[in-house]
């Protein structure tokens, strides 16, 4: 079994995750603000900002998952905002990296988190896949940034990044803001209602963390998204559907949201498609890869 050190392991995924390690026998560290056992979880303290690392977080760690980072949508994109988007999840990358060489460890992987956004919140008719350059706007912008602090990890081990979209959860996450309107009736569309909303359920994402952690052969990006991706407004009437709801009201106008979020709505108004064909290449295969039953799980 091995010993699996985790960033941001007391969130959504990270939780999830470490839950599915430790069932399997392995080893779970997290790095967090501080120290102390949590949820029956050994934690070390690091600090991105000043860039410490607990040097005996280090000792023995096979494996790197790289899951911290600033709530995308949790506040309006100032100047420090994305300041501190970039650095939460760039930067932080780049103090473990020097903390891994300062102090001799090994990793066998470096197992990022980076973001399906990195083709840009566009909505087109493409579908795009991990060969395609990274699109434009800050969104873009962020998840490249992202991404080329995880490559400087490649010298030393291997790199897997998995592209991850909206992730469906049954507790927490943004399917629940999402699906809060609809369970009063009032689930409506979102700007154009045109714009693709790839997705990916909670445990395929946990799985997909697995896979890349036992399969060596993985390097890389690889968009994790299931194969049922749908436009917001049919999004939205499915998740209304599941909730045994009406969906009747206009859409929201796109301008309201822009006065509202200023350019952080940007990712609500846009987005399009992304193939998963790289990673299902790999023998991975998603438990749910069809919508409807995604939601009846996470909200039936």
């Amino acid at each position: 079994m091995a010993t699996i050190l985790i960033t941001g392991g007391s969130g959504l995924i990270g939780s999830a995750l470490t839950a599915a390690l430790q069932r399997d026998g392995h080893e779970v560290r997290w790095l967090s603000r501080t120290a102390g056992v949590r949820k029956g979880v050994q934690a070390f303290a690091w600090d991105p900002e000043r860039g410490t690392v607990a040097p005996n977080a280090l000792v023995g760690v096979d494996h790197i998952i790289h899951l911290a980072g600033a709530g995308i949508a949790d506040k309006r994109w100032s100047v420090a905002r994305k300041r501190e988007l970039e650095h939460s999840r760039a930067e932080s990358a780049r103090v473990l990296l020097r903390a891994v060489k300062a102090h001799g460890a090994a990793p066998k992987s470096f197992i990022s988190a980076a973001g399906i956004n990195y083709y840009g919140a566009e909505t087109t008719a493409q579908v795009f896949s991990e060969s395609d350059p990274a699109g434009s706007g800050y969104i873009a912008h962020l998840s490249r940034l992202w991404e080329e602090a995880a490559d400087e990890w490649t010298p030393t081990c291997r790199v897997v990044k998995l592209r991850t979209p909206l992730v469906l959860a049954r507790k927490g996450g943004g399917l629940a803001k999402l699906a809060l309107p609809a369970r009063f009736g009032l689930g409506a569309p979102l700007g154009s209602g045109r714009q693709w909303m790839p997705w990916v359920h909670l445990d395929d994402l946990v799985r997909a963390y697995q896979h890349a952690l036992t399969n060596a052969a993985m390097r890389g990006a690889y968009n994790v998204c299931a194969g049922d991706q749908r436009t917001n407004r049919d999004f939205t009437k499915a998740v209304s559907k599941a909730l045994g709801r009406p969906m009747f009201l206009p859409a929201v106008p796109g301008f309201l949201l822009k006065l509202a979020l200023g350019e952080l709505s940007r990712i609500l108004l846009g987005g399009s498609r992304a193939t998963n064909a790289k990673l299902l290449a790999t023998g991975f295969t998603f438990r749910y890869d069809a919508l409807d039953a995604a939601l009846k799980d996470c909200l039936g």
